[in-house]
């Protein structure tokens, strides 16, 4: 938030009615233009607020509010939007505190409730009535998102250009897998659903859910799949499995039907979707890196790499440009 930005928010805090004297502190940002404030009330310091900033010109927080009020109907656990001031770009929101999954994960704590409850609330966002116009997550979709690995991480992670020849091939032996995934049942989709947007309010469940704005209609394996194989997170393949396993059995049996009510193709077709967003991730990870400034995103590059070797060699996969 530049100078003149913060000027501004401050000035829409300080005419709120509902809001007394309070200190603003910045907050971590994340992967896009919005910034973060946590706003504490003087008169009651464990009062607090998170300040969402999404300057108009390059973010639309319609998409947020309209996403915000379908979740928590739908019985899962998003912040509250306190104040909103569309027009301007400032929403007001409730705090959810600092302990996200991952910093909860590292205290070496133990995260089966966790996953439990994630699990919970990821069942209940998949029978939720779809949000009308909700974007499609389908293939044309995913070949966009993976050819960011070609036009960001190769040329400036690697110092590698690909030929017109070699994407063809690229793209070629992805095509079966893409097409496949976009064959999975349907459901509504957070898109982001990993150990960063999961947040513990007070060290307490259930979990509060976070970055959710950018929803789509996609395969039912596609959050699962973000979780499990996080890019900020490595755990075992036993816990994967047991987790997996669990969701699966938990489906209906329509959804269990197109999978032969067969667990190991159910995992196998959440280890493909994995492989389609690990693709993706790092591709955004270094355009974060060199378009946007962000170079921390290349400290999170190897591990997503780690995983998608894994899932090469697990689903027996040749892809040219990847395998190399």
């Amino acid at each position: 938030m530049n100078d003149s930005r913060l000027a501004q928010a401050k000035a829409w805090l300080s005419s709120l009615a509902e809001l007394p004297d309070y200190q603003i502190k910045p907050l971590a940002g994340d992967a896009s233009f919005r910034r973060y404030f946590r706003i504490h009330e003087i008169e009651k310091p464990s009062q607090t607020y998170v300040l969402m900033d999404a300057p108009p010109a390059k973010e639309d927080v319609t998409s947020f509010i309209q996403v915000s009020n379908w979740l928590s109907a739908a019985g899962l656990n998003t912040p509250k939007i306190i104040i909103q001031d569309q027009q301007q770009g400032f929403l007001l929101l409730q705090d959810f505190g600092d302990t996200t999954w991952a910093v909860f994960a590292q205290q070496q704590q133990d995260i089966s409730p966790l996953f439990q409850d994630a699990l919970q609330q990821l069942h209940l966002l998949q029978c939720a009535p779809s949000l009308p116009n909700l974007p499609i997550f389908d293939n044309k979709r995913m070949f966009i998102e993976v050819d960011l690995y070609l036009d960001w991480y190769l040329p400036y992670v690697k110092a590698y250009t690909p030929t017109a020849k070699e994407r063809d091939a690229f793209h070629q032996a992805l095509s079966p897998t893409l097409e496949l995934i976009n064959t999975i049942p349907k459901a509504p989709v957070h898109l982001d659903y990993h150990s960063r947007n999961l947040m513990l309010d007070h060290q307490t469940l259930p979990l509060g859910i976070i970055d959710f704005q950018d929803a789509v209609t996609g395969p039912i394996t596609y959050d699962l799949a973000s979780l499990l194989y996080d890019c900020y997170q490595d755990y075992p393949e036993q816990t994967r499995l047991l987790w997996s396993e669990n969701f699966f059995n938990a489906l209906d049996i329509t959804s269990q039907a197109y999978f032969n009510h067969d667990f190991n193709q159910w995992h196998q077709m959440l280890r493909l979707t994995a492989l389609q967003r690990h693709l993706k991730a790092i591709g955004i990870f270094s355009r974060l890196a060199y378009r946007d400034g962000k170079q921390q995103f290349l400290d999170e590059i190897p591990l997503t790499r780690k995983h998608l070797d894994d899932e090469l060699q697990a689903l027996s996969l040749h892809i040219p440009l990847v395998n190399q």
